[in-house]
């Protein structure tokens, strides 16, 4: 793999009135990846980019982190720095925001 990680954030936009990530702050989340990621030095290392759904529509703003395929839900602005830290710096999965399917 070219990166440690990748950071997969969902910014789909439906047609109104349907869920989804992209109408529930999807670009501003992958804007504060890329930020908190540049700060802890970690750009080379870690992508973080949009993508369109991930299937989580109804827990959005949704998105998924490889390897290892975890799902996050839910995630605010506020999340970001702790998913950084806790997730891909030390690698711990973050029960309260986990997706299990």
């Amino acid at each position: 793999m070219r990166y440690d990680h990748h950071i997969f954030i969902c910014a789909n936009q439906k047609a109104e009135g349907k869920a989804c990530c992209g109408e529930q702050h999807g670009l501003e989340l992958v804007t504060r990846f890329r930020e908190v990621l540049r700060e802890k030095g970690l750009q080379g290392k870690v992508r973080a980019q949009r993508t369109g759904c991930i299937d989580a529509c109804s827990k959005g703003p949704a998105l998924v982190i490889y390897p290892g395929g975890t799902y996050y839900g839910n995630v605010a602005l506020e999340d970001v720095e702790r998913i950084v830290d806790r997730h891909i710096q030390q690698g711990e999965i973050i029960d309260d925001l986990q997706l299990t399917f």
